[in-house]
C-alpha cells in the first residue's frame, strides 16, 4: 500500500472532525478533494475505512487501526521536519484539551504546577466539546483531554482499544439562582419552582446537549437566554435574569449576586470529569501533566 502524507493528513482531519466538510475547511481543500483522497486510501487499503451517514463520518474497525498508525507516522514526520529545518524545540510539547466549563476552574492551577514541576514541558491548550476532543485524542492531535462524563459511566467512544480514562472529579449539579429573591433561600429548590423559573442555557451542539437546564424538570421550561460562556451565564443569574445549572467545581468562580441551591426532590444529577489519553504506556511528559491535573483537581473547593 502506498499513500502520501497529504492523504494521511486528510484522513486524520476527517477522523478528528467527523465531517468531510469540516476536514476540508480545516486543511484548505475542497470537500470533493478530500472525498477523492479518502476513496483512494480505501482502495489502497482494500478495506472500507469510513462509514458515511447523515450524522457525519465515523471510522470502521479497520479505519481505527489505520488511524493509530497514521497518527504516529505523521507525528514522526513533523518531528523530522522540525529537526531538518533547525527549529526543533528545546522543550517537550504536549497538547491538552478541555471541555468548556472546566477550563476556568482547573487549567490555570494545572499550568502553574507544570511550570514548577516540569519546566521543560511546554503545554498548549484548546477548548472543545467532549465528542470533538475524544476524536482529537484518537486522531493524535491531542495528547490528553479533560472530558465530561455522565453516570452511569460509558466508554467515551466505540473504538478499540478503549482510551485510558481516569476520574478527576465527581459531584452533583447545583442550581445557580439570583441572591436577591426568595428562590433557594434555604439552600434548596423544588422541581416545581424550577419548572416555573426562566432559564439560562448553553447552545446545543452535535453530540453535546445544552447545559444549563435541569434535566429532570416535570415540564418543558422557558429558556429566556442562551449563552455559551459560563461567566456570562452566571452574570445573567446575578443580575436577576434567570437560573442555570452549575457543576460543583465552578462554585468558586461565581460572581457576586449568585447563590447556589440543591434540588430537594428527585434524584441527584451527578457529573464526572475524566482525563483521557490514547491507550498504552504514558510518556514522561504525559505522566507529569496527569500528576498536575490530579493535584489541581484535588485542590478545588466542591460544593
Amino acid at each position: 500500500m502506498e499513500w502520501s502524507s497529504t492523504t494521511l493528513r486528510m484522513y486524520r482531519a476527517l477522523a478528528e472532525t467527523g465531517s468531510f466538510t469540516a476536514a476540508a475547511a480545516s486543511l484548505g481543500y475542497s470537500q470533493s478533494a478530500v472525498s477523492r483522497q479518502i476513496a483512494a486510501l480505501e482502495r489502497a487499503a482494500g478495506e472500507r475505512l469510513v462509514e458515511r451517514g447523515a450524522a457525519g463520518a465515523r471510522l470502521t474497525a479497520a479505519g481505527s487501526v489505520l488511524l493509530r498508525h497514521a497518527a504516529a507516522a505523521l507525528d514522526e514526520l513533523d518531528r523530522a521536519e522540525r529537526a531538518l529545518s533547525g527549529t526543533a524545540p528545546g522543550t517537550v510539547s504536549i497538547r491538552l484539551g478541555v471541555f468548556t466549563s472546566v477550563g476556568a476552574a482547573l487549567i490555570p492551577e494545572t499550568l502553574a504546577l507544570m511550570r514548577r514541576r516540569a519546566p521543560e514541558v511546554e503545554v498548549t491548550t484548546r477548548e472543545g466539546s467532549t465528542p470533538a476532543l475524544t476524536r482529537s485524542v484518537r486522531a493524535g492531535t491531542m495528547d490528553v483531554a479533560v472530558l465530561s462524563s455522565r453516570l452511569p459511566a460509558r466508554p467515551l467512544d466505540d473504538q478499540e482499544p478503549p482510551l485510558a480514562v481516569e476520574t478527576l472529579l465527581e459531584g452533583d449539579l447545583l442550581v445557580a439562582v439570583p441572591a436577591r429573591g426568595d428562590l433557594g433561600l434555604g439552600g434548596s429548590v423544588t422541581l416545581a419552582e424550577l419548572a416555573a423559573a426562566p432559564w439560562i442555557a448553553s447552545p446545543s451542539t452535535a453530540g453535546e446537549p445544552a447545559m444549563g437546564v435541569w434535566p429532570a424538570l416535570p415540564r418543558r421550561p422557558v429558556v429566556s437566554h442562551v449563552a455559551r460562556d459560563w461567566l456570562g451565564k452566571l452574570a445573567l443569574v446575578g443580575s436577576g435574569h434567570g437560573v442555570t445549572t452549575i457543576p460543583p467545581y465552578l462554585v468558586g468562580t461565581a460572581p457576586a449576586g449568585v447563590r447556589f441551591a440543591r434540588v430537594a426532590d428527585g434524584d441527584p444529577v451527578t457529573r464526572r470529569v475524566v482525563m483521557a489519553r490514547r491507550p498504552g504506556p504514558a510518556g514522561a511528559a504525559t505522566s507529569a501533566l496527569g500528576e498536575c491535573l490530579r493535584a489541581a483537581a484535588a485542590g478545588l473547593p466542591l460544593a
